[in-house]
């Protein structure tokens, strides 16, 4: 990463502080610490316990941060539904995708049930989906969640996670699978790698995307 590259990370992070209740947490519990130990330092009753609660609460903050974070790697498939974190399952079968006339990868899915136009997009880490589909599918933010930064056609923007109780395409059926609702995309909505990459495996053959969850029937998805 070059210095331009850190300096932006580091930029959007900022932004997001007010944004995000686990960074204003983090913040607090920063500050806590600070005042047990001035506290400590004088000798005050009550500073060891305020510096000891303010270092459980950082250590806590941080863990949420990284289980939300790995959550991203199918490889990991961490779980906590007490967090709002459920299990994310991709299963079914063999789903065929046409090509568009545009060049993309387009399919009809039921969102919670909603049906709505997603792009197929391999180059995004993690599905997307507007607020005006994530309102109409009955999503919310999760509490606690980090912002995520995401570039679209207006720029880089802050979106914020969340989990799809279903997200229904062909023959593949998403349970859990967390999804970020991003101001900016339009009408557009996005199946990314975090999707994908819970498949068995997918493939391109003749203009046609075969995605396969499992070997099951084959279905033609439109």
């Amino acid at each position: 990463m070059d210095l331009s590259s850190a300096f932006n990370a580091i930029a959007n992070v900022i932004r997001s502080i007010p944004r995000s209740d686990l960074l204003i947490a983090a913040v607090a519990a920063m500050f806590g610490g600070w005042i047990g130990s001035a506290l400590l330092r004088r000798r005050i009753r009550g500073g060891r316990i305020l510096s000891t609660v303010s270092s459980l609460a950082l250590g806590a903050i941080l863990v949420t941060v990284v289980l939300q974070l790995s959550r991203l790697d199918p490889q990991l498939d961490i779980a906590l539904p007490e967090l709002g974190m459920p299990e994310q399952i991709v299963a079914g079968g063999e789903t065929r995708i046409p090509l568009a006339p545009d060049g993309h990868y387009w399919v009809r899915a039921k969102l919670n049930g909603v049906a709505a136009e997603f792009l197929i997009d391999t180059g995004a880490t993690v599905t997307a989906i507007s607020p005006g589909l994530a309102e109409r599918a009955g999503i919310s933010p999760r509490r606690g969640g980090i912002p995520i930064q995401i570039n679209t056609a207006n720029g880089s923007v802050a979106a914020q996670i969340a989990s799809a109780k279903s997200i229904d395409f062909g023959n593949v059926a998403a349970r859990g699978i967390d999804v970020v609702i991003a101001p900016g995309l339009g009408h557009t909505n996005v199946i990314g790698m975090n999707l994908l990459s819970r498949l068995d495996g997918w493939r391109v053959e003749k203009g046609t995307l075969i995605m396969v969850p499992s070997k099951q029937e084959t279905s033609d998805a439109t």
